[in-house]
């Protein structure tokens, strides 16, 4: 099936229903790290940020505490 057709399909369904596939498309993607591209520059701030958090690892915040924050915020 080619592209257009594809989107033309995806466009047909509910906004929830594309999200969802979206997200199985990332799966997808995910699953093989080798697959997406990273600029030196990305790499370079990811390596950067790496550095720090093996560094300082109390200095940041579990995903858990960041998702509490971030629902508070939204009430």
């Amino acid at each position: 099936m080619k592209r257009s057709a594809l989107l033309e399909e995806a466009s047909r369904l509910d906004v929830a229903e594309r999200i969802e596939l979206v997200e199985e498309i990332w799966e997808t993607l995910s699953a093989d790290p080798g697959a997406l591209p990273v600029s030196p520059a990305h790499q370079q701030e990811l390596d950067s940020r790496l550095a720090d958090l093996e560094a300082y690892p109390e200095a940041g915040s579990s995903w858990a505490e960041v998702r509490e924050r971030l629902e508070r915020r939204s009430r």
